[in-house]
């Protein structure tokens, strides 16, 4: 059997709500919203931790971040010290010791296509620990030293080395993409591409990004999202504002998004000028959510003190165009979750694979091609450290321990989530009943050496590996 080609399109903290396809009418997405009418759209689908590095780990290994220990955004392991050299004084890089491969031991889907045959190419964004070397079955490898960076001066990672780009990352992201799909069409290997743009994560400085899309924005009233006094969890640390401050940060995020959307665009044409766009299945998914605004948040899960898994941080973009075996223009709204990604990927790849024990998700494939949408659980789950979450269509509840309060959310009649019904006798035996639920799923999923319900997660960042595998060292930055 021929293996399709694959492409995988991963953004940075863009909102499920940050697409024209998804009913924002402000910004301009061209490039996704066709991907959406010739593919499929997925109305509910969730993140596995509202933040960067837990959910990218979750994409790759099918696992929880619980169950593979990824349990904030990785603040050191990116790098080892004394290969930053002269870069070694760069204030980002002041909690790298040493590399730590934060997957280890761990299957991703990466590994499976590389074993059946795919060349895997990695263009963009890691954070999953040591950045410096390809791993986990990724032979092609360019990506950015750290997580973040800045968009005209991004510290990225090629031939083992660190150097710093002056041009726009975002197109430096889509020129390596490109240059892969040459050099795999001529190998004669079915391939695999990770593109993993930084965008549309700050800074969101107006002159971080191209001026013809910061001006694209320049007189846009922004009603997409919500104009609201900044909340009072809301940190100190992260970008916020109102008034004109809210409209320029609005108008950084959304040049970011639609500098982005024309990288796709690019990928896409350069696709059919080559003949491979029919061949080939297209994804595109963000690692997290995104509040701009929303319930007076700025940033996702650590934009707040407790941390928070509002659907706007936990909710996600995520398109599929898979030629020949998808309806075009149809819109999935079952409930589905970034656990559910590896095993659905492979599937669609003719790829059979017996899951792991700690493995919860399920193929959708059978969805894409048409199967009825609410097979399957109707719940989806999430967490953050300690923090977890439990969501039917109907019903969020959240539990919370050591700090902060517990959540409950009647979605159908509370979709913003402004009234929660924890402490409301009427609604004890709902919240006893998703607070069971809970526990059975997490006990069945979650690993006891290195479960987030034991670990010390504030949303600044981990260090190195939880529980037993932390040599008895901090394993989470604390301020």
């Amino acid at each position: 059997m021929e293996r399709p080609n694959i492409i995988m399109i991963l953004t940075d903290d863009q909102g499920a709500w940050a697409m024209g396809c998804a009913g924002n009418r402000d910004v301009k997405t061209p490039n996704l919203d066709r991907l959406a009418e010739e593919g499929v759209r997925f109305e509910n689908f969730f993140c596995a931790s509202p933040v960067c590095s837990p959910a990218r780990g979750t994409i790759f290994t099918g696992r929880m971040p619980s169950a593979h220990g990824v349990l904030d955004w990785i603040r050191g392991g990116n790098v080892d010290r004394e290969r930053l050299k002269e870069k070694s004084g760069d204030p980002y890089y002041r909690n790298e010791d040493r590399a730590i491969p934060y997957l280890e031991g761990m299957t991703t889907y990466t590994d499976v296509l590389a074993r059946e045959g795919y060349t895997c190419c990695l263009a963009g964004k890691w954070h999953l620990g040591d950045s410096l070397r390809p791993q986990h079955g990724f032979s092609k490898w360019f990506t950015i030293a750290r997580g973040g960076c800045l968009y005209k001066k991004a510290d990225v990672v090629e031939n083992g080395g660190i150097r710093y780009e002056s041009r726009y990352i975002t197109d430096v992201i889509t020129d390596k993409a490109l240059e892969y799909i040459d050099a795999c069409r001529a190998e004669q290997n079915p391939y695999y591409i990770s593109v993993h743009y930084t965008a549309p994560h700050d800074p969101w400085d107006e002159d971080q990004h191209p001026r013809k899309y910061v001006e694209a924005y320049r007189d846009c009233a922004f009603t997409a999202t919500p104009d609201l006094p900044v909340s009072d969890r809301q940190i100190q640390t992260a970008p916020y504002g109102t008034g004109e401050v809210r409209k320029s940060l609005l108008r950084g995020y959304y040049a970011a998004v639609t500098a982005m959307d024309a990288g796709v665009g690019r990928i896409v044409a350069h696709l059919k000028e080559t003949g491979e766009y029919d061949h080939c299945i297209l994804c595109f998914m963000a690692d997290n959510g995104m509040n701009m605004g929303h319930h007076g948040v700025w940033g996702k899960g650590n934009a707040t003190f407790p941390l928070n898994l509002y659907d706007t941080s936990v909710k996600v973009p995520f398109l599929v165009r898979w030629p020949g075996h998808t309806e075009p223009g149809r819109v999935i709204r079952g409930l589905y979750s970034q656990y559910d990604f590896f095993p659905s990927l492979l599937s669609m790849a003719g790829i059979s694979v017996q899951a792991e024990g700690r493995m919860p998700g399920r193929s959708f494939t059978p969805v894409l091609e048409g199967a009825e949408q609410e097979a399957g659980p109707v719940v989806v789950y999430d967490e953050y450290g300690p923090n977890r979450m439990i969501r039917s269509k109907e019903w969020k509840f959240i539990r919370r321990y050591p700090y902060g309060m517990d959540e409950l959310y009647h979605l159908t009649e509370d979709a913003e989530e402004t009234v929660n019904l924890a402490e409301d006798e009427a609604y004890r035996l709902v919240r006893e009943e998703m607070n069971d639920s809970l526990n059975h799923w997490f006990y069945r999923y979650a690993d006891p050496a290195m479960d987030g319900a034991r670990e010390g997660v504030t949303g600044h960042g981990q260090l190195r590996r939880p529980g037993i595998y932390s040599e008895g060292k901090e394993a989470f930055f604390r301020p």
